[in-house]
């Protein structure tokens, strides 16, 4: 935005935060053994949720990324953008895997997170967006053909 029309007192977004960086680094590189640096990412009450989770504390959001790996074959995330005002920030990314049965074509869901960051620069709020319905349930092999069929008998 050019600086003439930004709003007064209102920060501009930047790709340059360290907490962010940090944060997109460390998703992009997750893995179970990661899991253990979570409470340097997360404040210790951080609130996390997702379309199917909504969870609060460290341990309870580990135990959510815990699952996803018991779930899923080579899940992992590539963070396609991110940017930030203050202590809030958005990062676009997209989750690749493979389902432990059946299909085992790779997979993509793309989704975004909204962040708050604390005063120590952890996580205190993670919110995830993407449409469960479109991004998931359509890729599983028995409920995929329902669903596909639904959005067609929707859509006329």
């Amino acid at each position: 935005m050019p600086p003439d029309t930004a709003t007064p007192g209102a920060s501009a977004p930047t790709r340059t935060d360290p907490r962010l960086e940090r944060v997109a680094t460390w998703f992009e590189a997750l893995t179970p053994a990661a899991l253990a640096d979570l409470a340097s990412i997360y404040a210790d009450d951080a609130r996390f949720k997702d379309p199917f989770n909504e969870v609060q504390g460290t341990a309870a959001i580990r135990r959510v990324f815990e699952h996803m790996y018991v779930a899923l074959r080579e899940p992992r995330f590539v963070v396609r953008e991110h940017f930030g005002a203050g202590n809030e920030a958005f990062i676009a990314w997209e989750f690749l895997f493979r389902f432990r049965r059946g299909d085992d074509a790779v997979q993509c869901v793309r989704g975004a997170t909204h962040l708050k960051f604390g005063p120590d620069g952890r996580i205190v709020l993670h919110r995830d967006y993407w449409d469960a319905a479109e991004e998931l349930y359509e890729k599983l092999p028995a409920v995929g053909s329902l669903m596909r069929w639904l959005k067609r008998r929707v859509a006329g």
